[in-house]
């Protein structure tokens, strides 16, 4: 049987409280609750890579124990599963206490690599947190994340991930769109791991309160544990090398959302992790028609707060809430304005990297080269081409021929415009073929090798990604007829982003028409 470890409970204080009903929790973090037993727990589809990397048989996550263990219907007797606390930002306001309404951590499992990585199920019945929702996860976001978090892992993001999805054989009721039309829907438990699941709302809970004790012991347990090349005893300094490598982590992490044209949908500071993982995949969705306005979720439609583009700058803001948090500790050794500008340096040198790879070129460099790619977006946002589609295409052009003709063109790039109309006309040829030639140009002053050039391209840009119109086919057919043969071969074809599969076509093509306005295919909602 698996052996849990407790470090979180065991070093920092808990809530004495073991009522399990929603209130405010102070001077803990975390409170003690077990998970609320489920009808009928079925296995729908496991990470089999996970599953080993914690050295764990997959089969034997269908049967019980580990099937009752992972949906929420036994507790072995030396875990202590709880429910953390925390606060944060939610569209810019400090929202107080929020905390893990529906997702309880049952531990931590040594991994085959010698990693402590934390194991929690997400939708397994009401916490202290949960204010006034059952702590439940329908079924449709479940499998969202399931598949997405797995997927952004194998497209080299950092991510937290998914272990096991499983059905309850329960429903539940839910407003998709708060707009009066409840319906019940078939709920799901999803086994999710990472190293951590603490998120800067972990660390601005405690400031907000003036609880400086329980922040300095959760800041030195993050040091201690996740930050090992810092040294003890922390002090001002200590804390300075933390926030800047969290900046460095983050920084990075969004320019990989940038590089695949993810979308995370809501990025408050309590769905930012501390370790620079992506996190909490709620109304996510990936860049089709390419528009850097464009948000996924329904909440944000008005104001598009975390639209695509706008990302870049929402996660400096929510490391100047981080760093906020952080000042008793910091005092005058690190400033908003300096960590803002370390941001905004890694973040520029991660991004020039990545649009270096994807164009393949050796690097960015000078005013020309920002010209040319700023002319690529607007040709992308202007003739609403497909990004992931267009930029996988780029590399079958050939740089040294200059005499491409029209019907060439056309071929290669057709697929990837949601308007094809736009490129019939002479207009629009004129404008692929103007950028075209700028970038041939630029690739032959590099002189890369073409193979080398190709592969390098081909292993930035993915061919396949988790559309969400997949993932509602996939839904679909789930909720429906109880076929998870859609789901299955998702997540296989998700697992070789980057390699060209025989058979595949299908997960490789623009969103078809009828998915662009329908629920689950363009925008979600919150509602999980």
């Amino acid at each position: 049987m698996i052996q849990f470890e407790d470090r979180f409970v065991r070093e920092l204080p808990s809530d004495p409280n073991r009522v399990n009903t929603p209130r405010r929790v102070e001077e803990a973090a975390y409170s003690f609750v077990e998970p609320t037993p489920v009808q009928a727990p079925k296995l729908i589809i496991a990470s089999e890579e996970m599953a080993e990397l914690l050295g764990i048989e997959p089969r034997s996550l269908a049967e019980p124990p580990l099937l009752d263990l992972f949906s929420g219907n036994d507790v072995l007797p030396d875990m202590r599963p709880y429910a953390a606390c925390y606060g944060g930002h939610q569209f810019g306001n400090w929202a107080g206490q929020l905390g893990d309404g529906r997702a309880i951590g049952l531990g931590e499992i040594v991994d085959r690599e010698g990693v402590l990585q934390e194991i929690q199920i997400k939708g397994a019945g009401p916490t202290p947190y949960s204010r006034r929702a059952d702590g439940r996860a329908v079924l449709r976001s479940t499998l969202r994340e399931f598949i997405c978090s797995e997927a952004m892992h194998h497209l080299g993001i950092p991510t937290t991930r998914a272990l096991a999805f499983y059905t309850t054989g329960e429903k539940i009721p839910r407003d998709m769109f708060y707009d009066g039309r409840v319906r019940l829907e078939p709920s799901a438990i999803i086994t999710r791991v990472a190293p951590s699941f603490l998120r800067f709302g972990s660390f601005e809970l405690p400031r907000s309160r003036k609880d400086l004790d329980l922040l300095r012991a959760l800041t030195d347990f993050t040091l201690r544990h996740f930050f090992p090349d810092i040294e003890a005893p922390y002090g001002p300094d200590a804390y300075r090398a933390f926030v800047l490598e969290v900046a460095r982590r983050t920084a990075r992490m969004i320019s990989e959302w940038m590089r695949v044209g993810f979308i995370h949908g809501v990025m408050n500071t309590d769905n930012m992790s501390i370790l620079g993982l992506t996190i909490d995949y709620g109304p996510y969705g990936f860049v089709e028609d390419f528009d850097p306005s464009f948000t996924p979720n329904t909440t944000d439609a008005h104001g598009r707060r975390y639209a695509f583009g706008r990302q870049p700058s929402i996660g400096a803001f929510n490391l100047a809430c981080l760093h906020h948090a952080l000042l008793p500790l910091l005092g005058d050794s690190l400033s908003q304005e300096e960590i803002i500008d370390a941001y905004s340096e890694a973040f520029e040198a991660e991004y020039h990297t990545m649009l270096a790879q994807k164009l393949g070129f050796f690097r960015i460099d000078g005013g020309d080269d920002h010209v040319l790619v700023e002319n690529l977006f607007e040709l992308l946002r202007v003739s609403e081409i497909d990004m992931t589609l267009f930029f996988r295409r780029l590399a079958m052009v050939p740089v040294e021929d200059p005499l491409r003709t029209d019907d060439r063109l056309r071929e290669i790039f057709m697929p990837a415009y949601y308007r094809e109309e736009a490129l019939m006309g002479e207009a629009g040829i004129a404008a692929l073929r103007s950028f075209l030639d700028a970038w041939a140009h630029r690739v032959r002053i590099d002189g890369m090798e073409p193979l080398t050039r190709i592969e390098r391209m081909n292993r930035s840009n993915p061919l396949y990604i988790p559309r969400n119109y997949l993932a509602q086919e996939a839904i679909d057919a789930l909720e429906g007829e109880g076929d998870d043969s859609k789901l299955k071969r998702l997540f296989e074809v998700l697992k070789r982003p980057y390699e060209e599969q025989r058979g595949a076509e299908e997960f490789a093509k623009r969103r078809p028409e009828w998915a662009r306005d329908r629920a689950g295919c363009s925008m979600l909602s919150c509602s999980s």
